[in-house]
């Protein structure tokens, strides 16, 4: 009689046969289960390092001039709380807000109250007056409207007396009631004051305006924020929706597919992205299918140097 022959019959009709092929199968469907789950699930967004402390940020976020300038009128509020749940939930983290944006940096407080993320949001806004106590006053209020106990990034709007409210957030970040504070403005008029700025090293974040149709920040700017260390926050990039007049009607080219670009925005987002001096892109919407294709930009590849150049020549034809 063959003893292994029997031994492996007993097995293949046994109880630890059926438990072994069950755990088997078990085994295989959690990996099934787990391998749609991920295939469902968005890509991860791109984060970029802040050069001064090394910690990394989203490289999408959402800028709230305009769109966020709204009344306490909760019809007027809905979707502006489902772009910024729908931002975090998508793994942004970056608002930019101003006093000069209206109602925005209320609206923004509230809603960030309302959904309980404060501690997920990176907080930026910033000041703009003349003389260092209507500054103080201005942004305590920033403070008591965003409902924050500390604002990650204050920056001095338009450079509007910088020297003075220079003085006072050097304080306030040795204090820890803001993290980094910075520089912005919105024209390529101030690039030269920007450039000298940056290159004191003095300013932990410097903002403008960079987009397909406003590249003069290729040339200088950029370059001395990435050799400063300076972090770089772009707004305006679709140039006052100007870019989408010009590409309305016209389909994306397909060699876009190369790096993940589904859309118009993301062509002109990515592009931005692609830079390696930029640290964040805040595009403003109220939208939430605008916001959802702006963070799309954030994931996936990203066009190299002549794909870059690719794109602004085909931009350039239509």
């Amino acid at each position: 009689m063959n003893t292994t022959d029997d031994t492996t019959g007993r097995f293949l009709h046994s109880p630890q046969r059926r438990r072994a092929l069950g755990t088997l199968a078990a085994g295989t469907l959690l990996m099934t289960r787990l391998a749609r789950a991920a295939a469902r699930a968005p890509a991860a967004m791109l984060k970029r390092a802040i050069p001064r402390s090394g910690e990394l940020l989203p490289a999408v976020g959402l800028g709230t001039w305009q769109a966020f300038d709204v009344g306490p009128d909760a019809s007027e509020r809905t979707e502006l709380k489902e772009v910024l749940r729908l931002l975090v939930g998508l793994g942004g983290s970056v608002v930019d807000s101003s006093p000069m944006y209206g109602e925005a940096e209320r609206v923004v407080g509230d809603l960030a109250a309302d959904l309980g993320i404060h501690d997920r949001l990176f907080l930026a806004t910033k000041v703009w007056t003349s003389g260092r106590e209507a500054g103080i006053r201005q942004m305590e209020n920033s403070f008591r409207l965003m409902r924050a106990q500390r604002i990650d990034l204050m920056q001095v709007h338009n450079l509007l007396d910088l020297g003075t409210h220079a003085k006072t957030l050097r304080a306030w970040k040795d204090a820890g009631r803001i993290r980094y504070y910075g520089i912005t403005h919105y024209h390529e008029g101030s690039y030269r004051d920007l450039e000298r700025l940056a290159k004191t090293r003095d300013y932990d974040f410097v903002q403008f305006n960079y987009s397909m149709a406003e590249r003069e920040a290729e040339a200088r700017l950029l370059p001395i924020c990435a050799a400063s260390g300076t972090a770089v926050l772009v707004n305006r990039p679709f140039a006052h929706a100007r870019l989408f007049a010009r590409v309305r009607s016209k389909p994306l080219p397909p060699w876009c597919a190369e790096f993940d670009c589904t859309s118009w925005a993301q062509f002109f987002l990515k592009y931005i992205l692609a830079h390696p001096a930029v640290t964040c892109v805040i595009p403003g919407t109220r939208r939430v299918a605008h916001l959802r294709d702006n963070l799309q930009a954030g994931q996936g590849r990203l066009p190299d140097g002549p794909t870059r150049r690719k794109m602004v020549e085909h931009l350039e034809r239509l």
